[in-house]
């Protein structure tokens, strides 16, 4: 079988000079029926190995269990991978960051206080073994060395950027030595003196994260790595998105400058991202270096495939730049062609009030949302009051919709740095307070913080301490589908004024990508056949939500959406392109 080991200057694929040419793909954001679309890809581009990280919190969202389920299917990637004559990189965290929801944390870790994140506390070393029991056992068998992809290992993740807990990379590395991993492990952190020092070990293979400036950024990795390839495992060749900002692109002349750089220096790369793919469902992440910026959910990332796997300006220029490196196939994967355009008019729609998705506990003080299961998407609060006045929360994680039996009184938001609201005097009656959690922050020392509304709540001066509260119940939609269809039709041309869930049907020849605008619309989250599509806000840059074409089907094809503030017409619009938002602010 073949060995792959590190050499005095280079990585060595049975004992010969190997250059990694790797492109970050998450198997997590890309459904599983185009994962070897995606692979194939990468290779006609010139690369030769498939990187992604692996998401605790997706895989084990309850202490115990370790989910393998269609998109979770990490051994039937890393097979793809191998059957396209690729190498593949295993990234397993714990912490992966990756713009994703906690860092990739589960919530009953972060939420649980007898553990201390990030560090080598026994607690959370404890917890961190059985995770890596399960991924080792699917990464074991595959390594290179059983006649597998796998070549290459990380520990843990920038972490020179969080910590400098050595006895935690030593036991995060004796833990991975210990179940059978034997290809060289590596670190990865910026190029600066600091993190390259905090964050790893002589006996790891350090390399560097960077987009510019490569000669530069090589130089200090050198200084650190004295010995064995250069590598930038994350060639930041683009960047993510945050609601209410601009969509980010990169030149594709300066990306495929600063790589072909890397190349002659004989670097080692990984593409980060060669694919991005999408932040399905509620599993997005944010950032907060003093304003809370949740992002977005397309994570396309400017990539060199476009979120819809199509080949774009920068896979062309890096082909290009790769074939004068290494051989590339001749084969050219085709460009985009214009999705199916239509409308589908919502011909049911029903107020979240009237449907069976809010459940409620006692509870005499206002509880986090860890403390009601620590639910992705949304949570509820109600308390009966009998006056108005200032209504302050201590925090809320992360926008609030503030009703009043039912009406609409005011929303408060985090990003906006609100805490209050004024009520009207005579506002007397059921406070409902409706939560949504955007991204859970997957970077820097609010990691892993609590959704929800954090206390004191208070109104005029006073403690609101009697409340009902849960999440709201959107996992299983069959209830929802019942109260659509006991609700009367829709008009055309109806408005919607949320919170509310609608509904509408459409048939299709066959199933095609599409793409859903939602710049009509407020603020909520799309279903189609039961595949939760994502967050869309008015609030942008993106206006379309992508929807894979194997989520649909053909014939008739079942369209929800849950829109919390309000939509101009109650019609679904699907576009022929793609629209991701103003490059300005």
């Amino acid at each position: 079988m073949p060995i792959f080991s590190i050499g005095d200057t280079d990585f060595l694929l049975d004992g010969a000079p190997h250059r990694v040419l790797a492109g970050a793909l998450h198997y997590f954001r890309v459904h599983p029926d185009l994962w070897a679309d995606r692979i194939h890809k990468a290779r006609l581009m010139g690369l030769n190995t498939i990187e992604t990280y692996v998401p605790w919190n997706e895989h084990s969202p309850t202490r115990g269990e370790f989910r393998v389920t269609a998109q979770l299917d990490l051994a039937r990637f890393l097979d793809l991978v191998h059957a396209e004559g690729m190498h593949a990189i295993v990234r397993p965290g714990p912490y992966i960051c990756a713009e994703w929801h906690d860092g990739g944390l589960p919530g009953w870790l972060v939420s649980d206080a007898s553990m201390t994140i990030r560090t080598n506390d026994p607690a959370y070393m404890g917890a961190i073994a059985e995770y890596l029991d399960a991924v080792y056992d699917i990464v074991r068998p595959r390594q290179i060395q059983h006649g597998g992809p796998v070549v290459l290992v990380q520990i843990e993740n920038e972490y020179g950027a969080y910590g400098a807990d050595k006895d935690y990379l030593r036991s995060l590395t004796a833990l991975t030595r210990a179940r059978g991993i034997d290809v060289p492990l590596t670190t990865v952190d910026q190029p600066e003196d600091a993190m390259l020092e905090n964050g790893s070990l002589d006996e790891l293979h350090r390399t560097g994260s960077f987009g510019s400036r490569a000669s530069e950024r090589l130089a200090t990795l050198r200084q650190h790595q004295k010995t064995g390839p250069l590598m930038c495992s994350e060639f930041w060749c683009g960047w993510f998105d945050n609601w209410g900002g601009k969509h980010h692109t990169t030149s594709a002349e300066d990306s495929a400058r600063e790589l072909d750089a890397l190349l002659g220096a004989g670097a080692s790369v990984n593409v980060y991202m060669f694919h991005g793919g999408t932040n399905f469902g509620f599993t997005s992440g944010a950032d907060d270096k003093g304003t809370y910026r949740p992002t977005i959910t397309s994570y396309d990332y400017d990539a060199p495939l476009a979120e819809d796997g199509t080949p774009t300006e920068k896979y062309w220029r890096f082909r290009e730049v790769i074939a004068k490196h290494a051989s590339v196939p001749d084969e050219r994967p085709a460009e985009r062609v214009d999705a199916p355009a239509f409308d589908v008019p919502l011909e049911r729609a029903v107020s979240l009030w009237q449907t069976p998705v809010l459940p409620g506990e006692h509870f005499e003080h206002v509880p986090t949302a860890a403390e009601l299961g620590a639910p992705r998407g949304y949570s509820h609060y109600s308390h009966r009051i009998e006056g108005g006045g200032l209504l302050v929360f201590g925090e809320v994680r992360d926008r609030a919709q503030v009703f009043l039996d039912g009406v609409a009184l005011g929303t408060v938001s985090r990003d906006l740095h609100e805490r209050m609201l004024p009520l009207p005097a005579d506002a007397w009656g059921e406070l409902t307070i409706l939560v949504e959690h955007m991204g859970g922050v997957n970077y820097g020392k609010r990691l892993g913080e609590a959704k929800g509304l954090i206390g004191p709540v208070t109104l005029d001066g006073v403690p609101l301490q009697e409340w009902s509260a849960g999440a709201v119940a959107l996992d299983e939609l069959d209830p929802i589908r019942r109260a659509l269809d006991a609700a009367p039709p829709v008009a055309d041309g109806t408005e919607l004024c949320g919170p509310v869930f609608a509904a509408g049907s459409f048939e299709l020849e066959r199933a095609a990508d599409l793409f859903l605008d939602t710049s009509a619309w407020g603020k909520g989250v799309v279903w189609v056949n039961g595949f939760n599509l994502g967050r869309y806000w008015r609030r942008g840059p993106q206006r379309t939500l992508f929807v894979p074409a194997p989520v649909l089907r053909a014939g008739l094809n079942e369209l929800i959406v849950f829109e919390t503030s309000g939509a101009t017409s109650a019609t679904a619009s699907f576009v022929a392109r793609p629209e991701l938002g103003s490059t300005e602010e």
